[in-house]
Order: structure tokens, then sequence, then C-alpha cells
């Protein structure tokens, strides 16, 4: 958890759940000429090798525009320390883009450019090793890609999403950092199953520290913090993306912890959804285990509806759940004539340690459709309140759920006023003034001037779950 020990001691300042992402179709890429004046830090050796397969940026070319168009699969670009004010977008297969000094290298958007990188459809794109800020999009996004993978990144100030994956499978993205974001700060949607993992990662003063829309399937969100959002970790489902719902998620051995921020950029959503840690809006069949949550003014861990007004199809049965999501894409859509609620369902949250949530540690909500009939369970938490009261004599795992169980209503989460607390809760902030914590000078990757170039895998690494335990709290 390098993420982790670097920032340990750093002092810094539903029902209409659901994160806005979608696919976004950019103008051309646009470039300037790089600004080699960097700011002074201790860093690693950022001389450039002369080395056949690598292409320097600016020694062999101006932009890193320039670089990336000429490279061929399994060519490596590396960049040189300076502020870098273009918008790149990346179209050829397998390369790997990299910066000499994570903090020193800096896209910069100035509020006029759209994203940092766009990956398009290309497969095997690995960022590595930089900063972007102050995009109107995104810092870093791969879109239709199969194998991508984002490492020792940060972004910082963008706006939309920080590290974006959208309608992608088979990623990683690992020992980075992500604030400034009126959505989220790491977000992978329209994919099912995923084959990816969120991996070290810390995400803080944004609208949601992670969004996933619709997305599942071997997604893994491991080791990672979640802080000072307006709300912390969210796995939402609807079908205004495609791949729906959302399902199968493992989110194993996170701090999530104080995700109340009233001063953070955010879109409503974000907004609506403020004041929880591990949030699952109309999500199905994830795995909650052995995170540390604490200090929200609603749930730890909440399992809510999602409203949808304006569906563009019927939410599928549970018998097509397995549907991958290529296969979903060719059905014809069944436009319902209302809205449609979707329900959190069969979800398992065991072996979590929560305190100082003020509503409640752990919960399950919804709005008309009976609790016991949902079929999420809880097992072995440490906690201190529920909603309802003794969810977890109520709902346990391993066993039939049932009305006799005892009085599902006693201490019930009554969802629907989060509608009303949303009406009067802190507006968003400007995402270019937001109040953001100083940049602290992050791990860079070992050996970025030597190290090989290794373009992303489609296969994520293995985890071993069973190792992760529940990380150690910190202030």
């Amino acid at each position: 958890m390098k993420l982790f020990r670097a920032l340990v001691g750093v002092s810094v300042l539903g029902l209409s759940l659901v994160a806005c992402g979608s696919g976004d179709d950019a103008e051309a890429p646009t470039t300037d000429a790089v600004t080699t004046e960097a700011p002074s830090t201790e860093a690693p050796s950022t001389e450039a090798p002369s080395v056949e397969g690598v292409l320097n940026v600016p020694a062999d070319y101006a932009t890193i525009q320039e670089a990336v168009d000429a490279a061929a699969e399994g060519d490596l670009i590396l960049i040189a320390p300076g502020t870098y004010n273009e918008a790149v977008q990346v179209t050829t297969n397998n390369i790997v883009i990299r910066g000499l000094d994570r903090n020193t290298v800096i896209m910069d958007g100035k509020f006029e450019l759209d994203n940092g990188f766009r990956v398009v459809g290309a497969s095997g794109v690995a960022i590595e090793n930089m900063t972007a800020m102050n995009y109107t999009k995104n810092g870093f996004f791969w879109t239709g890609s199969t194998g991508y993978r984002g490492s020792y990144l940060t972004a910082w100030r963008n706006g939309d999403y920080g590290i974006y994956a959208f309608d992608s499978v088979g990623g990683l993205l690992e020992h980075s950092y992500a604030a400034g974001s009126p959505d989220a700060g790491f977000y992978i949607g329209q994919c099912y199953p995923c084959d990816a993992v969120i991996n070290d990662v810390i995400s803080e003063h944004n609208g949601l520290g992670y969004s996933g829309t619709n997305s599942g399937g071997n997604l893994l969100i491991v080791n990672s913090i979640f802080r000072f959002n307006r709300a912390g970790v969210v796995p939402n489902s609807g079908s205004y993306e495609l791949c729906y719902p959302e399902r199968k998620s493992t989110i194993v051995g996170n701090l999530v912890y104080s995700n109340n921020q009233p001063d953070t950029p955010a879109i409503d959503v974000a907004i609506l959804a403020m004041g929880n840690g591990i949030l699952s809006a109309g999500g199905v069949q994830n795995i909650i285990e052995r995170n540390r949550v604490w200090d929200h003014n609603k749930t730890g861990i909440g399992l809510v509806p999602y409203l949808e007004e304006d569906a563009n199809d019927a939410i599928p049965a549970k018998d097509a759940w397995d549907t991958d999501c290529a296969t979903q894409k060719q059905l014809m859509p069944s436009i319902p004539d209302g809205p449609l609620l979707w329900d959190s369902r069969d979800n398992q949250i065991r072996d979590n340690v929560l305190e100082d949530n003020r509503r409640a540690d752990i919960a399950v909500g919804s709005a008309g459709t009976n609790l016991w009939e949902l079929g999420n369970c809880f097992e072995g938490n440490t906690f201190t309140i529920s909603a309802p009261l003794d969810l977890e004599k109520l709902s346990p795992c391993g066993s039939p759920l049932s009305e006799s169980a005892g009085d599902w209503t006693a201490g019930d989460l009554m969802v629907i006023t989060w509608l009303a607390d949303a009406e009067t809760a802190p507006p968003s902030v400007d995402w270019k003034t937001a109040e953001l914590p100083d940049l602290i000078a992050f791990d860079n990757m070992p050996d970025a001037a030597t190290a090989p170039a290794v373009p992303a895998s489609a296969t994520p690494p293995t985890i071993d779950l069973a190792a992760i335990t529940v990380p150690d709290k910190i202030s």
C-alpha cells in the first residue's frame, strides 16, 4: 500500500443515486508547445536513454502528440519533466507512455482543453508516472479498450472525472491519486465482465470517490483510501448506460472515512449521496468485506434503490444477470411505461469494521419493496447501529430471509427523506476554484528512465483476496 504509507500523517483539508458517466465525443486533440521549466524537486533520474523503440519528448519530438502519432506497437514514449499544454489522443495499440517524474511531468489543460489523455479504441495502452490537471473533462480516459493500465498517476482539479475507464475491459488502475473532480475521482463503467482492478489508490475532495455505473464481474476495488468526498464508493445501476445492472463488484480492504465534504465540486447525485461511505445504488451481487468505514453523516455501508425516471429499458430479470455486456448490447430494449426502481439485491456485507456513522453503520432500504425480498445479507460486521434495527439477525448470510425473522420496520432507513436532504445540502463548488489539498510529492514509478515498456495486459493481476485484512485506522 504505497499510497497508504505516503499519506499517513499528512493533514488535508437513494433514490436518485447514479453517476453520470458516459463516453464523450471529444474534439480533435489540441497540442501546444511544451514548457520545459519544471518545479525543482528531489526526483529520480530524468535522463532519457537513446534506445531503439524509445521516443523521447521533447528531445526527439516537440510534443507528446507527435510522439504518440509516430509510435508503433511496443514502443515506449518517455516524457521529460515539464509542463505540457496538450490534449493527447491515442489510437495505437500496445504502447507505453511514461513520465520520467510523476510530480514534475505535468499535463495542464489550462481550463481549456478537454482530456489530458484520451485512449480511443486502442488496446494495451499503459500510461505511467505523471500528473494531469485543469482539464475540462478528464485527466486520464480510456474508452473502448481491451487491456488498459494507469500506474503512478495524479489527477488533480479536472472538470468531470479524474481517472476514467468506460466501455473498456481488462484494466488496472494502481498507485494513483485523484482529487477535485465533480463526478468521481476513479470510475469504471459499462462493462461486464470488467476484469479490472483498482489497487492502492487515494481519492479525496471529489463529488464521489469511486463511481461505477453498470460495471462488475471480476472487478476488484482493494487496498485503497476514499475520504473527504461528498460520498465515498458508489457502485450503481441504470439503463441510461448499457450493461445493466451493476453487479458482482468486490470491495475489500479499503479505508473509507469522512465522506461528508461540503466544499467540493459535485454533480447533483453526489450531493444526493452525500454523507455515505460505501453506497450501493441499485447494485446487485456485490461483495463488500473487511473494509474500515467511519465518520459519515448517513450510512457507513448502505444498500439503497435508484429511481430512474426516464428509463431506456426494463430491469433485467435475475436469470439475465449473467448476460455479458457484448450480448446485452445486441438485445432490443423494452421501453417501460413509467419510472423504474432499481433495488440493491443479493449483496453480501461481511466482516467490516464500522463506527461513528450517524444514521447507521450498516443499512438497507427501499421505496416499496419488502426488505426481506431483496436477498441482501450481513454477517460478522463490527458496528453499533443498523437500519433496520438488528439487521444481522434479520438478514443473516447463508439462510433464507423471511418476514417472520423480526421487525423489518423498526429503525427504517427512510431513504425517501434523502431527497429533501439534498435540497438543503451545500451546493457544488466551482471545480476551477474549489479548495483542494496541496499536492505532495507522491511516490514515483521505480526506475522510470530504464524500466522496459510493458503494455497493458487484458488480464489484470491476481489479487489474493483471502490475505487482505481490515486495514488499521489512520487520522
